[in-house]
């Protein structure tokens, strides 16, 4: 039996996604393979990559890579670490790759996208315009657990801070679930950060 399309529920998934999503997603919602292979001759869509596609009515959006990149990884992936940190605007250091955290197990090595692995609790992660990405206060304790210069980590804590979009307690508090190398250097940043 062949699906028939459903264009609302594509379009449905496209618009949380910045007007992105895969051949699998539009698969579910009806859309073969030589459907998505029309749509893009016509122009409709655009293949960006292998399995994604771009509904061509969405305007361009700022942060198209991380979308890409979050889709490339699967639905359980979340940017993190230094994409998020960018991201959230707490930091001048550019990534030179896109840093996303997928459950442990997910090991596929994607090109321009350095993957971390490990369990996120759902109060660790959030929405930026339909994007999963680490919350603050854990982007900041996975960047100091990387092994970030601590200048960076400290601008991050001062600048989030400064915008109250963080608050010290939360920040220790998500320092006590890391190492305690990082419990120590996130607590002294903190003070400083406080005092200054």
């Amino acid at each position: 039996m062949v699906a028939i399309p459903n264009e609302q529920q594509l379009y449905e998934i496209a618009e949380s996604q910045a007007g992105y999503f895969t051949a699998k997603q539009a698969r579910a919602a009806g859309y073969s393979r030589q459907l998505l292979s029309h749509h893009a001759q016509v122009g409709n869509m655009k293949r960006v990559q292998h399995g994604i596609y771009r509904l061509t009515r969405f305007p361009n959006s700022p942060r198209e890579d991380l979308y890409i990149a979050w889709l490339r990884c699967g639905p359980r992936a979340v940017i993190s670490h230094d994409s998020a940190l960018e991201l959230y605007n707490l930091s001048d250091a550019m990534p030179a790759e896109i840093h996303v955290t997928v459950p442990r197990g997910s090991s596929l090595r994607r090109p321009g996208i350095r993957l971390h692995t490990g369990r996120l609790r759902p109060d660790e992660v959030t929405r930026w315009q339909g994007l999963p990405v680490t919350t603050v206060e854990r982007t900041i304790a996975d960047v100091a657990s990387r092994g970030a210069q601590e200048w960076i980590v400290q601008q991050a804590i001062r600048e989030a801070l400064g915008r109250g979009r963080l608050l010290p307690d939360s920040l220790l508090a998500q320092a006590q679930r890391h190492p305690r190398r990082v419990r120590g250097m996130l607590t002294q940043l903190v003070k400083q950060a406080q005092f200054t």
